[in-house]
C-alpha cells in the first residue's frame, strides 16, 4: 500500500465508477421479488416471492424477445466477433506505416458517432428515398425500404454494429500481433513458409489467447445487444423483430410502470446470472485446451 499508493490512486475513480453504477444498483435487484410501487417505496412494497418470474415465463412477448435476443447474438457471434481480427491481420499486413496510420485512424472514426447519427446515416443511404435505393431504382432494380423491413432486421443490425465498432475492436488484437516475437517470423521464412503459412502457424497461434479471453468475455455480455440501436428502429420494424430483452425491461417497467416483472427480466438478475454461467463454462473449457482464460 506504501509503495503503490499513487497507482492505486490512479485506480480510484474506475474502481468507484463501478461502485456507484454498478454495485450500488444491485441492491436494487430485490424489485423483483416485490410488487413495486413506487409512492411506497422499497421498503413499503409487499413481498411476491417468485410471483414476478413466475408471470414473466407465462409472457409470449418476453419468450419473444428472448428469442430475438439470442438470434442477433448469434449474429453477432458469427459475422461481427471475426471482424476485428480480420480487420487486424489486414492492417499487420500493411508495408506503410502512414497508410497504416490513416487507415487505423478512418476505421476507428465510427466507434465515437452515437447510435442516432449511425442510424440517421444508414437511412440517408439505404433507406427507402436513401442514396443506393434511388440509384438502384434508376437501374430498375427495387429492393425496398431495406430500414424497415422486419426479415432483414437482424442482418441490419449485425452490419451496423460492424461498420460502427469493427476499427475500435481492432485494437486489442493488433496490440496482441505487435507483442509476438518477429524471430517466429524469420524463422519460418528461412524455412521456407509464404506469407498463409506464417499467417496460420505464427500469427494465429500468437494471438489465440487473446481471441479466446475476449470471446470468453463477450460470453458474459451476450444478452445485452444494444438497447439504444435496438429502440431507435424498433417503431420502423415492430416489436416482433426489433424487441429484445432490453428493450422489452424498459417499455414494460418504465413505460407500462411493471417494475417487479421487469427487473426480474433483465436488470441484471436473469442476465447476470446466465452471463456468469457462460462466464464460468467458456473458462473451465479453455483450461481444457491448455490456455490461461480469464482467470485461474
Amino acid at each position: 500500500m506504501k509503495r503503490d499508493w499513487t497507482l492505486l490512486a490512479l485506480c480510484v475513480p474506475g474502481v468507484l465508477y463501478f461502485v456507484v453504477f454498478f454495485y450500488v444498483p444491485l441492491l436494487g435487484n430485490v424489485i423483483a421479488f416485490k410488487d413495486y410501487a413506487p409512492f411506497l417505496g422499497i421498503n413499503g412494497s409487499p413481498w411476491v416471492g417468485l410471483e414476478n418470474f413466475a408471470t414473466l415465463l407465462e409472457e409470449p412477448e418476453f419468450w419473444s424477445a428472448v428469442s430475438n435476443t439470442l438470434q442477433i447474438t448469434a449474429l453477432q457471434l458469427l459475422l461481427y466477433f471475426p471482424a476485428p481480427i480480420a480487420l487486424a491481420l489486414l492492417l499487420n499486413s500493411l508495408v506503410g506505416h502512414r497508410v497504416k496510420r490513416f487507415i487505423q485512424s478512418v476505421v476507428y472514426l465510427p466507434h465515437f458517432l452515437s447510435w442516432v447519427v449511425v442510424v440517421a446515416m444508414f437511412q440517408q443511404v439505404i433507406g427507402g428515398a436513401g442514396t443506393v435505393s434511388g440509384f438502384l431504382n434508376t437501374h430498375g432494380i427495387t429492393i425496398g425500404n431495406l430500414m424497415s423491413n422486419p426479415d432483414t432486421f437482424k442482418l441490419l443490425v449485425t452490419a451496423q454494429v460492424i461498420w460502427k465498432d469493427c476499427g475500435w475492436g481492432t485494437i486489442i488484437f493488433l496490440a496482441a500481433i505487435t507483442a509476438i516475437d518477429m524471430s517466429h517470423y524469420e524463422a519460418a521464412a528461412i524455412d521456407g513458409a509464404d506469407w498463409k503459412r506464417r499467417l496460420w502457424h505464427v500469427t494465429l497461434p500468437g494471438i489465440r489467447s487473446v481471441v479466446l479471453m475476449m470471446l470468453i468475455l463477450r460470453l458474459g455480455d451476450i444478452l445485452s445487444v444494444g438497447f439504444e440501436q435496438m429502440v431507435l428502429q424498433r417503431d420502423a420494424v415492430g416489436a416482433g423483430a426489433a424487441e429484445v430483452i432490453d428493450t422489452y425491461v424498459y417499455y414494460h417497467g418504465i413505460r407500462d410502470g411493471d417494475w417487479g416483472m421487469s427487473t426480474a427480466a433483465g436488470a441484471g438478475l436473469m442476465k447476470g446470472l446466465i452471463g456468469a454461467a457462460l462466464i464460468y463454462a467458456a473458462n473451465k473449457l479453455a483450461h481444457r485446451f491448455g490456455e490461461q482464460g480469464i482467470y485461474r
